[in-house]
């Protein structure tokens, strides 16, 4: 490949990002996330965005302003690639915290670093307060969230002097899903992506509604085979003590605020449980992380040497889930509405606006049908079928799902023809199976990571670091100069 590249020596003067589209935000504090000081390396800029891009009539050309954060820091400017990270559900300032991979590469490559905020999450929002009322929320579907990436791609390229600059999109999670997407529909503007634990089939409808549940059990099961058995054993009793309706008991087994009162109530703590069991299995790294709450090092670890380690099983439960809800030990006791709500995704939604936001998105376009039986999985039989998501969205959101319309819109399985997308998954993530986990073509590459939970490539390297993650991002960056060499015909170096 050498022979092919060709070197540029330059010494550039890094200027402040002063653009159109853009409004400077003022100076936070400096925080850290993992080793990595993201407000010492971003701008919070604005970029005046159009509300609907695909009527003309309804929103008469009205725009909102939507937050990215830039970088200039690494850039060899006007030869450099551009990175641009598509932003998912939450806070953008969360994911670049959390994302320290790409700030490494682009050090390597002397990349321009854009990190995009989602419509309708963190400061994005289209109507304000009302952004989630109907029918204002209606204007939240994935093809106008792309349609805003590719529009600021296109504009801020033009204002930065990078028209000949390739774009790379990198995105984790539901962002892995968009950096996927707009390779397919935008391959005009992105010359390559790389999805971290993407899970493009599941969410189209494709595969197992058990999977997931499944997957996550199996993580516990690897460390010990008790661990699971004693989970389903504390579920078991917890429902025993339901039918009885010992509600006084399973307030204080539990340290609810409330006693349950009711199905309904027995119905919420199981979902509350099942989801500490599914952050403990997504997030199961080998150092602590403070991303979507506080997480120890190998959580999974954690968990279960405290299931087996108290009293008896009630309480062990409680303190396992206590490892996700109350990490500081300074909650008094739990409640049950506050620190979980159920909504049209069973792994979770998450708390306040952003989670308003989600549940809008799985009741629409996003299919996340998936269950546990307490035969292939450790947690108690909550069904979430087509049906169940059907009943639940009419009355949430007045809305109908359309569960086969990603297979349309977005390929399904049927992605052969594409090219220049990196799939990566770690075996210890329960979303891997709803992605791609083998390669597809030579430029359709599958990267599977031994030992890693939830796009732990896109992480900033940590010494806690299992080799085969190290092995993954060097292969993840060859594959990124190869693409940028072959849109530009030059590489950068420092």
């Amino acid at each position: 490949m050498s022979g092919q590249l060709v070197f540029f020596m330059v010494t550039v003067t890094l200027i402040g990002v002063h653009v159109l589209h853009a409004l400077p935000h003022s100076p936070l504090q400096p925080r850290k996330h993992d080793g990595f000081q993201t407000e010492e390396q971003f701008s919070e800029m604005y970029f005046t965005q159009t509300v609907d891009h695909f009527n003309f009539n309804s929103m008469g050309n009205g725009t909102f302003s939507q937050r990215y954060l830039i970088t200039e820091k690494y850039w060899m400017e006007g030869y450099g690639p551009i990175f641009f990270y598509t932003g998912n559900e939450g806070d953008i300032w969360e994911f670049a915290s959390n994302t320290g991979f790409i700030a490494e590469l682009a050090g390597q490559l002397r990349a321009l670093v854009i990190f995009a905020e989602h419509r309708y999450y963190g400061k994005s929002l289209p109507f304000g307060t009302d952004s989630f009322d109907v029918p204002q929320i209606g204007l939240l579907t994935v093809e106008q969230a792309l349609a805003d990436y590719a529009v600021m791609i296109r504009e801020l390229k033009q204002q930065l002097g990078a028209a000949d600059c390739p774009v790379i999109v990198f995105g984790g999670s539901y962002g892995g899903m968009l950096s996927v997407y707009m390779r397919l529909k935008y391959p005009n503007l992105v010359a390559g992506a790389l999805a971290a634990s993407a899970p493009v089939l599941s969410t189209a409808g494709l595969g197992d509604s058990l999977q997931f549940f499944r997957d996550v059990t199996a993580d516990f099961e690897s460390v010990a085979c008790e661990c699971r058995d004693a989970v389903r054993g504390a579920f078991h009793q917890l429902t025993e003590l339901a039918q009885h309706q010992e509600y006084s008991r399973i307030q204080t087994q539990f340290h609810l605020c409330k006693p349950p009162s009711s199905t309904e109530d027995i119905h919420q703590l199981n979902g509350m449980l099942r989801n500490a069991f599914t952050l403990m299995a997504m997030f199961d790294y080998p150092y602590s992380t403070h991303f979507m709450g506080n997480m120890p090092a190998n959580p999974v670890k954690v968990a279960c040497e405290t299931m087996l380690s108290g009293p008896d099983l009630l309480s062990s439960l409680r303190n396992t889930a206590g490892i996700v809800y109350n990490s500081t030990g300074l909650l008094p006791c739990f409640e049950l509405y506050s620190l979980f709500v159920e909504c049209a995704d069973p792994t979770g939604c998450g708390l306040g606006p952003d989670s308003l936001a989600w549940d809008y998105q799985a009741c629409t376009e996003i299919d996340l049908c998936y269950e546990s039986n307490n035969v292939t999985d450790m947690f108690p039989p909550m069904a979430f079928t087509q049906r169940d998501r059907q009943l639940y969205c009419a009355k949430r959101w007045d809305v109908v799902p359309r569960p086969d319309w990603f297979k349309t819109q977005f390929w399904g399985d049927a992605l052969s023809t594409a090219s220049n997308i990196i799939f990566s998954n770690g075996d210890l993530d329960p979303w891997a199976n709803g992605g791609v986990r083998k390669s597809l073509s030579s430029s359709l590459i599958a990267l599977n990571i031994s030992g890693g939970a939830h796009h732990l490539d896109l992480r900033g390297s940590n010494d806690a670091d299992p080799e085969s993650v190290i092995s993954v991002r060097k292969t993840e960056a060859d594959l990124i100069t190869q693409w940028s060499v072959f849109f530009t015909g030059v590489v950068s170096c420092c």
